[in-house]
């Protein structure tokens, strides 16, 4: 069926109601509108639905929301033998409460007993609240740091970590056996409730949260000790991190925490920053601008379901605002807490530190360092959750650490999902203790730099919207894929990783073997001197993504090797 037919389609289909016919009506005359929303199906893939807000079969609405719902309905309902319930979450965008509701009550009527937040909450509450309320799955509501103009879906199953296989496919192979709207099942709010299927949450998940964070702190006395002496600036960017983020500092004893006032209260607009991603430098002008009026210690910025943490800190030597790569604070936290816990005796023989194939080798360094087994997963925090999820069952390794580039960690094993309120703690607390040691953040990042090298990454993503962007995308993964480079400027590829064909190739000894992951669209390119590159399409968004990491002997030698890596990539990104 050609989007014409499946604009058609909607227009006459007796399930869709008249004030969205009335809007794809307004359209009839504009074709290119016409097959942007309905070239494809809004696909529901393995982290969910993600898309831009709107009416049409590629959109985010209320029948792509409830088919999806029908279909996680069905697979519950196939997989649930002890009828637990399904805990839904939302954060500050756009027809977020809307989806939420329209989620737990197409649950509701298939039986299925829901809690709902009163209110916007972080990712990472969902994910403990999933755990704590003895939940099948959960669902959250958000598209992250996208735009305004999206939303998304993410679901995540009974350990509290986004779905992975098989629960993945099943639930999936259910979405897409609904064809029929009318097949979807809904009912009355007033119904849903007086059959207590319908349950509101909030203030009880909101404070086991946060005592369950308080007990992670190492060192209460340094924060007593120093509260009076740091300066932090918080920003939630419109978001749904400002009141946990808040109240966690109050109540761990932090007294001077500065919030950016134009960015304080929800808004779906996110009318100060172009688009809320705290990895975009232009997302901390506000922020900066309060914390050089305060003398900041640290400012720290979430992204709307606040799982994501940008960071600045003060360099001591020049008074000036840094910025961190994901990468960079994720491993300042991993130093911080794991040098702690080696004082204290409390690194077990059995330690595992968890990466994302596409985030720093300094992880390598950090878990030789403190004795840990270092485990690499695809990208994607759902597969760190998974990790620890084998842990548990397997009783093989204690989880310590786990981290992706995206600005993602997880301290703890509260969640299964990063949690960029407790990073907000972490880095908090850390900021307290270098301080009393008379030091900034950014100077112990040098430090850890002068410790293990000088390791340096950056990502280049690369946009293609539309049906002929997409063509482009498969195009250059294709070309890179079935012509594999030996050389990348001045190194040699000692190993080719393909996750999508399963094979590492050894470039030396011309072995292959296994990748030992599940199957993606991953290229990856193992480099002389700890260099490496890898590339993969976003699940998320319309681009193509390059990763790049290096090992220099100083910051400049680090800088001049990425710089003259990131040029050989760009070339290659050219079909």
């Amino acid at each position: 069926m050609n989007y014409l037919e499946k604009y058609n389609e909607w227009l006459n289909d007796p399930a869709i109601d008249n004030e969205t016919k009335e809007e794809l009506d307004n359209i009839k005359d504009n074709n290119t509108e016409i097959q942007d929303r309905f070239y494809k199906e809004l696909e529901f893939g393995t982290a969910g639905l993600r898309g831009v807000i709107g009416n049409g079969s590629n959109r985010m609405n209320k029948y792509t929301v409830t088919k999806a719902t029908q279909g996680l309905a069905n697979y519950i309902n196939k997989n649930n033998p002890e009828n637990k319930g399904v805990a839904i979450s939302y954060d500050s965008r756009h027809m977020s409460k809307e989806f939420s509701e329209f989620t737990a009550l197409c649950l509701n009527a298939n039986g299925i007993k829901t809690y709902v937040f009163e209110g916007l909450r972080p990712v990472p509450e969902l994910s403990f609240a999933v755990r704590q309320l003895n939940c099948i799955a959960g669902v959250m509501i958000t598209a992250s740091h996208n735009p305004p103009k999206y939303n998304g879906y993410k679901v995540y199953w009974e350990d509290g970590a986004q779905i992975v296989p098989p629960h993945d496919k099943g639930i999936i192979e259910e979405v897409n056996e609904i064809s029929d709207f009318s097949k979807i099942k809904n009912m009355t709010k007033e119904d849903a409730e007086k059959q207590g299927l319908y349950n509101v949450i909030g203030k009880e998940i909101d404070d086991a949260y946060i005592d369950t964070l308080k007990k992670l702190v190492l060192n209460q006395n340094i924060i007593k000790k120093m509260s009076d002496d740091i300066n932090i600036v918080y920003t939630p960017l419109h978001g749904a991190g400002n009141m946990p983020v808040q109240r966690i500092l109050r109540e761990i004893g932090f007294k001077n925490v500065y919030v950016v006032p134009e960015q304080e209260e929800p808004n779906g607009d996110f009318p100060t920053v172009s688009y809320p991603n705290p990895e975009d430098a232009n997302a901390f002008k506000l922020a900066l601008d309060l914390a050089r009026k305060v003398n900041a210690d640290v400012v720290l910025a979430n992204d709307p379901d606040a799982d994501r943490l940008g960071v600045y800190a003060k360099d001591s030597k020049t008074g000036e605002y840094h910025s961190f790569t994901g990468n960079m604070s994720g491993l300042l936290i991993a130093e911080y807490e794991l040098s702690q816990k080696k004082e204290r005796g409390e690194i077990p023989a059995n330690g595992a530190l968890i990466k994302t194939i596409v985030s720093s080798n300094l992880a390598d360094a950090i878990a030789k360092e403190y004795n840990l087994k270092l485990i690499e997963v695809l990208t994607g925090f759902k597969y760190i959750g998974e990790q620890m999820r084998l842990f548990e069952q397997n009783n093989n390794y204690k989880y310590m650490f786990g981290f992706e580039e995206s600005y993602g960690c997880l301290i703890g094993t509260h969640a299964r999902d990063k949690d960029g309120i407790a990073a907000v703690m972490a880095l908090c607390e850390a900021a307290a203790y270098y301080k009393e040691r008379g030091y900034t953040l950014w100077d112990q990042m040098i430090n850890i730099y002068e410790k293990y090298g000088y390791y340096k990454e950056l990502t280049i993503s690369i946009t293609r919207e539309g049906v002929s962007g997409a063509e482009e995308i498969k195009a250059m993964m294709e070309n890179m894929r079935n012509n594999p480079s030996e050389t990348l400027g001045q190194y040699k590829v000692l190993e080719f990783r393909d996750y999508k064909q399963d094979f590492i190739k050894d470039n030396i000894t011309g072995e292959t073997r296994k990748t030992g992951l599940p199957n993606s669209n991953v290229l990856y390119y193992g480099l002389e001197n700890d260099a490496w590159c890898c590339v993969r399409p976003s699940g998320t968004e319309p681009k193509i993504k390059f990763y790049i990491g290096v090992k220099g002997k100083s910051e400049a030698d680090a800088e001049k090797q990425l710089k003259e890596l990131t040029k050989v990539m760009e070339e290659k990104s050219k079909v």
